[in-house]
């Protein structure tokens, strides 16, 4: 399924994979979970056990890219580049009202 009908369909989880730092300076996406690429080995089971759509995003989508490719190789089958955090947060904001 294409990362904009995910979008749409409201089911999934937001990961942002910057660092504390950056959430509190740049700002977030209301009800993503952040789980810094650092630790994102050490946290994968808890990331593959979740069982809807995973969108990982990040400043730019460089970190999340690697994230994604990590996170695939160890089975994660439902996995998304959601890319920079600004863009991700305008293109939800705009299909808020779609689901």
């Amino acid at each position: 399924m294409p990362l904009a009908e995910v979008i749409q369909s409201g089911n999934y989880q937001l990961i942002d994979v910057r660092e504390p730092m950056e959430l509190e300076m740049d700002g977030n996406i209301e009800g993503a979970k952040n789980i810094p690429l650092g630790e994102v080995e050490e946290r994968k089971d808890e990331i593959l056990s979740i069982e809807k759509p995973v969108i990982l995003f990040c400043r730019s989508g460089n970190r999340s890219g690697k994230a994604l490719e990590y996170l695939t190789s160890q089975g994660l089958e439902n996995g998304y580049n959601g890319g920079g955090w600004a863009e991700l947060k305008a293109t939800i904001e705009s299909n808020k009202g779609t689901f």
